[in-house]
């Protein structure tokens, strides 16, 4: 349980004081719900001096808040994910003075953005005003001409010279004019490389690894704020630029830069407006089948999957106009032998809509997809050229459309990130082994034949990928030393992990030591145990999990008797957990005991909390002892485990029946025997209150069954 959850079980007149702690706003009540397991992770007191610290913290803390933010989109919580959005920008308003190196980089981007639309009211206003000494202009030359024939010929030709000064202005002008158009358009492609190149590129860098379950914000409201501001600059000045064609039309000369130059600077405006439209049209939620949330771009034949293209740019004019999307797949993918075709089913094409209003963007929301694989006389399933099995097999679903605004068409296409596509359930986690290296490794949507050569992984990303795996489907990442033992596991002993890299076989297909299975099912079958019976337990820390048996032995033998620790068997393919603890003999020679690994087919039916409350070791004269006293290092096990123990008095007193208590002993072998090798026997034992227990209850009871 956390400290939040344990605050809010206080008494009345505490949580006034709760309340009246939190009326500040600068740090929201909210905040600190959703946010309370990371919040109580961090190190505050170190953080309070050490101001380097204390400014990472702050910037973590906007992330989690946007990575907060980005969840509540996703799950159409509109309320939440509009007070997330308040909440983001009263802390930054408030507590942005410090400012790291992203803020100061979209700090500059804002500086930009702001730049451009002044810009584009400079050139609007030269605009104005040249167009005023236009008009000035041409009456005086229709005046001139006018009255010319009835004036003497010196009058004509002061009146010429007085023309032609405010023609060369007007020229300067003009010139003047076409000069800031220019600038504009340069800064404002500048703008669009950085947001293009830079940003959207990190943008989908985030997004790869948020698939595989990295905590990174993959919220794209402002990188949609910024491709929009720039696009509305860009169709005001094609605008003013169609306005320029119109002064030129009505008055030109020779080398007129608005004949001249103009033309140019309307093909670089339209040439900008084409990259940065087409590069808005993205996925914004990748592949996935819903009751796979955690497992995206796996999708399995026949089972509907959703996904969702967005542009990012907001357009007034655009949201009143219908814009269809149609979704295909395998454009151009590879044509070797055996390379599987599919045809989509469903609804295949949708028209595109502004979602949450001012909160969303301009989306096309897939949610009811199927795939259906086409048949083929020629090869088989994985029988391809490049050799590949079906997990390793790599296809694209796209996306098309046409914008039309402002006489100006554009054709976009997107496409997801690479999809596994399997027909069957057993082939799920090769799949998403294959999704995970893929991420981790490559960042060429294009690159459909990757498992034809596979690269070598460094520890250094796949150790952070494999922590995700955790940190995504449980509220706890792996540590150094789980990582270490998971190395130690994959390299052997040694000093350097960093330098070492490890073939995708390694990882996914060839068998661990001595084991029928990978390196990558014995992890999955763990992430999974975790998942179903021991979450609460491994939130909370108190399994140590990853750890060879020589680190164990070193942990536990310097500890005092009773001492013990949790960690995962390295023998049970499907996941198993076991325990171990330190006893002394009377030389004071530690030894360390083991239990059989307790797997799914033993939690089930009781769990781990229960196990270890009532677990027994058959001493002398078999008589049964508690050996578990200290979770590893210090806590006693009660305090470590009481709040998961099921209460044992519940429904006693109506209940006529003695009740029955599974539990587990282990007898002692009258030998020492390898720890491994201690097993495990369950019991029923029969569990008497009488205290509890009415005495005619109980004489009735023994008449009727004397003692089972």
């Amino acid at each position: 349980m956390s400290q939040w959850e344990a605050l809010k079980q206080q008494d009345t007149k505490y949580l006034e004081q709760l309340d009246d702690l939190y009326q500040d706003e600068n740090f929201p009540m909210a905040v600190r719900e959703y946010l309370a397991h990371w919040i109580e992770t961090q190190d505050w007191e170190k953080a309070k001096t050490n101001y380097s610290l204390a400014t990472i913290h702050y910037q973590n803390l906007l992330d989690q808040i946007n990575i907060q933010y980005s969840r509540f989109i996703q799950e159409k919580k509109f309320v939440c994910q509009h007070n997330f959005k308040r909440y983001r920008q009263n802390m930054q308003t408030v507590l942005g003075k410090t400012q790291p190196m992203d803020s100061e980089r979209h700090q500059d981007i804002e500086q930009k953005i702001t730049g451009l639309r002044n810009g584009v009211q400079a050139c609007e206003q030269e605009l104005k005003f040249l167009e005023e000494q236009q008009d000035e202009f041409d009456f005086k030359y229709k005046t001139f001409k006018f009255q010319e024939l009835n004036s003497s010929s010196q009058q004509v030709e002061e009146e010429m010279k007085v023309l032609q000064n405010m023609l060369n202005i007007l020229d300067n002008n003009r010139k003047k004019v076409i000069d800031k158009f220019s600038e504009f358009l340069k800064e404002a492609g500048e703008l669009l490389d950085t947001l293009v190149k830079e940003e959207l590129a990190d943008w989908k860098r985030r997004q790869q690894k948020a698939c595989i379950g990295a905590p990174v914000d993959v919220c794209l409201d402002q990188l949609e704020n910024w491709f929009t501001a720039n696009a509305l600059c860009l169709f005001q000045v094609k605008r003013l630029l169609k306005k320029l064609e119109e002064l030129g039309i009505k008055l030109t000369y020779d080398k007129d830069p608005f004949k001249t130059q103009r033309p140019d600077l309307e093909k670089r405006v339209v040439t900008l407006l084409t990259c940065l439209i087409k590069s808005a049209f993205v996925v914004e939620n990748q592949p996935c089948m819903p009751v796979q949330s955690k497992m995206p771009l796996v999708l399995r034949t026949s089972s509907q999957f959703s996904v969702k293209p967005r542009l990012l740019v907001k357009l007034p004019e655009v949201g009143n106009h219908l814009i269809k999307v149609k979704a295909c797949i395998d454009k151009n993918s590879p044509n070797g032998k055996g390379y599987r075709k599919f045809n989509i089913l469903g609804t295949y094409t949708k028209a595109m809509n502004m979602m949450e209003s001012k909160f969303g963007g301009l989306c096309a929301d897939f949610r009811h997809l199927q795939l259906k694989e086409q048949k083929s006389g020629i090869g088989g399933k994985g029988s391809n050229e490049a050799s590949l099995i079906v997990t390793e097999e790599l296809h694209v679903i796209s996306f098309e459309t046409e914008l039309v605004h402002q006489e100006l068409s554009f054709v976009l296409e997107t496409c997801t990130l690479p999809v596994v596509i399997i027909s069957n359930a057993s082939q799920l986690l090769s799949g998403w082994a294959s999704v995970v290296w893929y991420n981790m490794l490559c960042s060429d949507p294009k690159n459909l034949l990757f498992f034809s050569s596979p690269p070598l992984a460094p520890w250094s990303q796949l150790s952070e990928a494999l922590s995700w795996q955790f940190s995504s489907n449980t509220k706890r990442h792996l540590d150094a030393d789980q990582l270490n033992m998971l190395a130690e596991k994959l390299f052997g002993a040694q000093q350097k992990y960093a330098e070492c890299c490890i073939t995708w076989a390694k990882f996914s297909k060839e068998n661990l030591p001595n084991q029928n299975f990978s390196f990558w099912l014995w992890l999955q079958g763990i992430l999974e145990l975790i998942k179903k019976y021991l979450e609460d337990i491994w939130n909370d820390g108190n399994i140590i999990g990853f750890l060879s048996k020589r680190r164990e032995r070193s942990l536990l033998k310097k500890m005092p008797t009773g001492t013990f620790l949790l960690r995962f068997s390295e023998s049970c393919k499907d996941g198993g957990i076991t325990f171990s603890w330190v006893e002394h003999l009377p030389n004071g020679e530690p030894k360390i005991r083991s239990v059989q690994p307790y797997t799914k087919n033993h939690l089930i039916n009781i769990p781990l909390s229960e196990i270890l409350r009532f677990y027994k070791v058959m001493a002398d004269e078999n008589v049964p002892e508690h050996p578990l006293l200290y979770l590893y290092p210090d806590i006693p096990k009660d305090e470590a485990f009481g709040k998961y123990y099921s209460d044992s008095q519940a429904g006693l007193q109506n209940n006529k029946y003695l009740r029955t208590r599974l539990i587990v002993v282990s007898e002692r072998p009258s030998t020492d025997i390898p720890a491994e090798e201690m097993v495990d026997e369950c019991h029923l034992e029969d569990e008497y209150h009488l205290e509890d227990i009415e005495i005619s209850d109980l004489m009735e009871l023994l008449a009727t069954d004397p003692l089972t």
